[in-house]
């Protein structure tokens, strides 16, 4: 990851499912990613999950700026470790142990300053999140 980055706070205030349900409940994240100066990035959030339990994320991966030639525009993947979906929501998601699963998340987002984005997160086929960042450089 290198000895230079920054840091990016993430905050997420809504999320659409594509097969909405009765039991789906308001889904929002907080979190926090350390971008270094390779592309590479790590970080971790905590969400409230499609049924309203309290959840963890924490990930590696990748950001992909200039896409398509356009500077503001960057594609970004992360694969980590998840835990919170437990009890009768044990199975929403694949290969769940006691809470804790894989998780993988592709993003699409817009650099709008130096340290302002917004991203749109594809959580599976389950549903896409809408993100807001602040990078401190």
């Amino acid at each position: 990851f290198g000895n230079t980055g920054y840091w990016r706070l993430v905050m997420s205030p809504y999320s659409i499912h594509f097969r909405p349900s009765d039991e789906h409940k308001s889904v929002w994240a907080l979190g926090a990613e350390r971008q270094g100066d390779t592309g590479w990035l790590y970080g971790g959030s905590y969400f409230s999950n499609s049924f309203g339990q309290p959840s963890a994320y924490a990930y590696v991966g990748q950001q992909y700026p200039g896409l398509w030639g356009k500077p503001p525009l960057f594609f970004q993947w992360s694969g980590g470790l998840m835990y919170g979906y437990v009890g009768k929501y044990k199975n929403k998601v694949p290969l769940n142990y006691n809470g804790f699963s894989p998780g993988a998340v592709v993003s699409l987002g817009w650099q709008f300053d130096r340290q302002t984005s917004a991203q749109l997160n594809m959580l599976g086929d389950a549903a896409v999140m809408f993100q807001f960042s602040h990078e401190w450089r």
